[in-house]
């Protein structure tokens, strides 16, 4: 039996399934629906703006979850390698062991990369001086901590897409294997 769903924060990560599937410029509104179960009426109901407001509430869901989960801990946790191993973990499961592709790094490539910008652009700052932080706790030089950051951000991402592409989600996984060694040395 379907789910119905009440709330606009229930759609919001069938959204996200979607703009993950089809990208924003594919994502139809018959794909929406049929994601979603709702009809065009509800839709535009939860969402005034249209599709432009879905993916603006998505990329915010996913903002909300990386900085609980991963770039506050990274920030404020007193015990940085602890920080470090559990943001690995975490963005190990969050992108299914790299079976899931970064919904963020999609809206960064795709032709709407200026529409959300800002929230494209603050995702990854924010995620790259957290982790800057964490390694300046554990002991790294201000330039060092900064370089490793971006690279582990970097892989991270580069490793989403290698690991899609090569149908193999083990070249995400060794990845994280690889930087957990070195940001952890």
């Amino acid at each position: 039996m379907a789910r119905i769903v009440m709330e606009r924060g229930d759609v919001v990560p069938l959204l996200g399934e979607v703009f993950r599937e089809h990208g924003f410029e594919g994502a139809s509104l018959a794909a929406i629906t049929a994601r979603t179960g709702l009809g065009k009426g509800s839709l535009y109901h939860f969402f005034p703006g249209g599709k432009e407001e879905m993916a603006a509430a998505v990329l915010a869901e996913i903002d909300g979850w990386f900085e609980a989960q991963v770039f506050a801990p990274l920030r404020e946790g007193a015990d940085a390698p602890s920080a470090i191993r559990d943001m690995l973990a975490k963005v190990d499961a969050y992108f299914r062991s790299g079976r899931r592709v970064c919904l963020v790094g999609v809206f960064a490539l795709g032709e709407v990369r200026d529409r959300f910008s800002d929230q494209v652009e603050g995702y990854f700052a924010a995620w790259r001086d957290a982790l800057a932080g964490a390694l300046r706790r554990a002991g790294r030089s201000e330039a060092d901590a900064a370089e490793q950051a971006e690279e582990a951000v970097l892989a991270i991402q580069g490793a989403l897409t290698l690991a899609r592409a090569l149908r193999d989600p083990e070249v995400f996984t060794r990845t994280l294997e690889r930087l957990g060694r070195r940001l952890l040395a």
